[in-house]
């Protein structure tokens, strides 16, 4: 996973015992993790670095509301999941409000942590693994312009001598194609090499 960026997680809680059970957590997944125990100083943090995620303690009294909306004043996209020890209703409308990705009830299930964390991935498109992403669109484009040809897999192979299962393959992204394979199939296909790497 050399090409894989890493997720800027900021973890703020004024409980240690949260603070570490979630570092630790989170650590273990690869990601890079900062800390902070007072949730007043979160806008400040989010502002001065670069944080794809934040987990942040909204409880009543622990001026996580308050920073959630502070941060929402200058930054509307950084994703943004609310941990409360005292659920309410009033407290989920307003987190909401302020476009939390989730709300988590405490005390904090690590398998539930995950599981919202890699939604907030998926979703959001927050981790990007470089290399992946390549080869997706690639075989995007490619099945793109086949289908525009109206040519099946069978009919690209012949065209190209190369085989099914490599042209579906890379088609769905499971394998990067050689610079000789791209010459192929774009000549089959009828467009520049070029074309399947504009605007990457």
């Amino acid at each position: 996973m050399g090409n894989q960026q890493r997720l800027n997680v900021l973890v703020v809680d004024r409980d240690e015992d949260t603070l570490l059970q979630l570092k630790e957590l989170l650590t273990r997944q690869g990601y890079s993790v900062t800390c902070l125990g007072e949730p007043l100083r979160a806008p400040e943090e989010v502002r001065q670095n670069r944080f794809q995620l934040v987990v942040l303690d909204v409880s009543p009294g622990s001026g996580g509301g308050e920073a959630l909306a502070a941060i929402r004043g200058f930054d509307k996209d950084v994703c943004v999941i609310a941990t409360t020890g005292i659920a309410s209703v009033e407290m989920a409308v307003e987190t909401m409000k302020h476009s939390a990705f989730h709300y988590l009830q405490k005390p904090l299930d690590d398998d539930e942590v995950l599981a919202v964390v890699r939604e907030a991935i998926r979703d959001r498109g927050l981790l990007v693994d470089l290399e992946t992403h390549l080869n997706t669109e690639i075989g995007r484009r490619i099945r793109t312009q086949r289908h525009a040809a109206e040519l099946t897999l069978k009919q690209l192979a012949n065209r190209t001598g190369l085989s099914v299962s490599l042209i579906s393959q890379i088609e769905l992204g499971k394998s990067a194609a050689s610079m000789s394979t791209m010459h192929k199939l774009g000549a089959a296909l009828g467009v520049r090499m070029t074309y399947f790497f504009e605007t990457l």
